[in-house]
């Protein structure tokens, strides 16, 4: 590269002449579109005149759309009509605000939303109020940017490191908008190494999407690791994002390069996907954790509802406050036909979307799906502290339809949470990062694909070897959720304080109420409602209040004796409330049965159990719960909506729980000889203090 620390560091020392009007964590706001406006005036510097003679043909013409014809003629995916450049804008400092603003507003329509997303406009005005934009604009009109002088690659990495500056100068939300290079390295490694040996053919065109693109860094770490790989090689990258400054940067990224502007959609890849018809050769995202999608509510579940699979969302929906598997879903939507040669998904996610929602459930079902129907491919676990904005474990998924030969039916767990080394300086919640060595260690284990590798964490290659692979049947992660049911046993006893309870319950308050709109028929109601109401008090009160019955038909027996002798008719709604109000749980009491003499269940007594797929749920039952309860059943009624099998089937990937080493206490006499030293220090520090 030629001078490229030069060149950042005399674009960042810009920043020096914004001290004052503008905070650090602010200076991206002037510095990143300045810079794209720079480079663009450059490339466009060769063929400025010819397309100002060609915009001047045109107009007043027949052609309704000039652009396509303006874009040809400036040999870029973009041109500017407008006579001024950086050059003219320095010849006239009184008017510097009213020529920048023209001069943006001379650019093609991609162009100017790209400005218009900066929110540039409010920026020109602030720097102006404060005597700065003159100096700025004059600042960038010194160096030179062209692309015989900076190349594309050159000039992606100038803006890369440029929005990784001010990233962590902003540092509190810097995990919003970045993802750390070495974590998208690893995925970009794990992405493509399975197809290395097609990827350095000459003239190879591969595409690759991010739905949740932010700044565009996975794109540019893919496109990089490609282009080293085979400088002959071509990836052409798209993106969607919903946040303006983000797309913004990201836009002008690709212009930079050179890529297709068309390529990079702003909005809600859920609600606005930018991409319908297109499906991609590889997928990557780091979508943001945990976060709500109750903004897109609406259309997600008209979606889900209206097109099921045929949509994007038909495998289920997850909870509302973590949209992380609709990411992943939307993603699935666009991998290429396995006719076509399929596709690779590479996505980052927390701890949640492992274990969330029981069975049946929308995550649940969602991972049902997706192993079942033989796409997961391997988890790797990551170190906690990788990332700006969050100081938790996260995970990467691979995602795939063209599984190779060996993988197929098998999932890989990857416990990478020790790869990495400390940071000499900390930036916010990011304390720790991946090396390059363990970029290359994590991803020669994942090629190896062997159940049990080992690896050992000491540099000096004396420490303890850790288990660090396993492979796993798809079915190991499903799980058949069985209902246990127990049955009811109840006491009945007509005393004072169990009648007091029928008070409370509303059947029986709703005797006295009437809906009628007729005031005087409603008033006759609820006199004739309060005065059954006594009657049946009365009733219960004449029963014997210390005889408690421990089967509940011969409680039902006596109670119908006092309601005839009574002559007061016993509905079905009155007998429910009144057996609900005297009885109390009691284990010693008798079974209460329906009609055909069955248990009937106790629904405080329910239970569930998880059963592993690979194992028959009746000799789970007879073995994990029946000599513990013995009048246990299972209910048979419950059942899964997909293969209609007893019990409900569900998904989950325990992978702490399959990499967890016991480690036992220690001894008890060594606790206790550091106890005796830690009071020996005290009582020698406290003599020091009192003298």
């Amino acid at each position: 590269m030629n001078n490229f620390a030069e060149k950042v560091s005399f674009i960042w020392s810009v920043a020096d002449l914004l001290r004052g009007p503008y905070k650090p964590p602010q200076y991206g706001r002037v510095i990143l579109p300045l810079t794209v406006l720079r480079r663009l005036d450059c490339v466009l510097e060769p063929t400025k005149e010819k397309v100002l003679a060609k915009a001047a043909e045109l107009k007043g013409g027949k052609v309704s759309n000039a652009e396509p014809i303006l874009n040809r003629v400036a040999k870029a995916s973009f041109h500017n009509t407008s006579k001024l450049d950086f050059k003219k804008l320095k010849g006239e400092p009184d008017k510097i605000a009213a020529n920048l603003t023209a001069y943006i507003k001379g650019f093609s329509s991609r162009v100017r939303d790209i400005f218009e997303k900066f929110n540039f406009e409010p920026e020109i005005a602030r720097l102006d109020e404060n005597n700065r934009l003159y100096l700025v604009v004059s600042k960038f009109a010194d160096i030179d940017l062209h692309p015989d002088r900076v190349s594309n690659i050159e000039m992606g990495y100038i803006f890369e490191e440029l929005i990784r500056r001010f990233n962590e100068a902003a540092n509190e939300t810097a995990g919003d908008h970045f993802t750390p290079r070495e974590v998208i390295r690893l995925m970009v490694n794990l992405l493509f190494a399975p197809d290395r040996d097609v990827l350095v053919k000459k003239g190879i065109v591969r595409t690759l999407f991010d739905p949740a693109c932010g700044t565009g860094g996975m794109l540019a770490v893919a496109d990089e690791y490609l282009h080293e790989l085979n400088p002959d090689a071509k990836l052409e990258v798209f993106g969607q994002d919903h946040n303006p400054e983000s797309y913004a940067v990201c836009g002008s990224d690709m212009l930079i390069k050179g890529h297709n502007i068309d390529h990079i959609v702003f909005g809600s890849s859920f609600t606005k996907d930018g991409f319908t018809r297109e499906r991609f050769d590889y997928l990557l995202a780091n979508p943001p954790f945990g976060v709500e999608w109750k903004p897109d509510q609406d259309a997600i579940e008209k979606e889900h509802e209206t097109l099921g699979y045929d949509g994007r969302f038909g495998a289920g929906l997850p909870r509302i406050n973590d949209g992380s598997l609709l990411f992943l879903q939307h993603m699935i939507s666009k991998m290429k036909p396995v006719k076509e040669g399929g596709s690779r998904i590479g996505i980052v996610f927390n701890g949640s979307p492992l274990f969330t929602g029981d069975a049946g459930s929308g995550e649940s079902e969602i991972r049902r799906w997706i192993i079942e129907n033989d796409w997961l491919e391997a988890i790797v676990a990551l170190p906690d502290q990788l990332f700006y904005n969050t100081g938790i474990f996260t995970y990467v998924w691979i995602v795939t339809n063209r599984k190779a030969k060996e993988r197929r039916g098998k999932v890989q767990l990857i416990n990478g949470v020790h790869f990495f080394r400390k940071m000499r300086k900390s930036l916010n919640n990011k304390r720790n990062e991946i090396a390059p060595e363990q970029i290359d260690d994590l991803t020669r284990i994942y090629g190896n694909f062997r159940d049990g590798e080992t690896w050992t964490p000491a540099a000096d290659g004396n420490g303890e070897p850790l288990v660090v692979s396993k492979v796993f049947d798809n079915a190991d992660f499903g799980f058949r959720q069985i209902t246990v049911e127990r049955p009811l046993r109840l006491n009945f006893q007509a005393s004072p304080e169990r009648i007091e309870r029928l008070r409370e319950i509303t059947t029986f308050q709703n005797l006295a109420n009437s809906k009628k709109k007729d005031k005087k028929q409603a008033a006759a109601e609820e006199a004739a409602g309060r005065e059954q109401q006594e009657a049946i008090l009365a009733i219960l009160h004449m029963m014997d209040a210390t005889k408690r019955y421990k089967e509940r038909e011969a409680f039902l027996a006596d109670l119908e004796a006092a309601f005839d002798a009574a002559e007061v008719k016993l509905t079905a709604p009155i007998r429910k409330a009144i057996l609900t109000a005297l009885s109390e749980r009691d284990e010693t009491a008798e079974i209460c049965r329906d009609d055909d003499g069955n248990p009937e269940p106790d629904p405080e007594l329910r239970d569930y159990e998880n059963v592993p797929l690979k194992e028959s749920i009746y000799e789970y039952f007879e073995r994990e719960v029946k000599p513990h309860v013995p009048d246990a059943w299972i209910n048979e009624t419950v059942r899964d909506h997909k293969d209609g099998q007893v019990g409900k089937v569900g998904y989950e990937i325990p992978l702490t729980r399959h990499f967890y080493k016991y480690t036992p206490p220690r001894p008890l006499e060594e606790i206790e000889a550091e106890i005796a030293d830690l009071e020996k220090d005290i009582v020698r520090m406290l003599r020091e203090v009192v003298g």
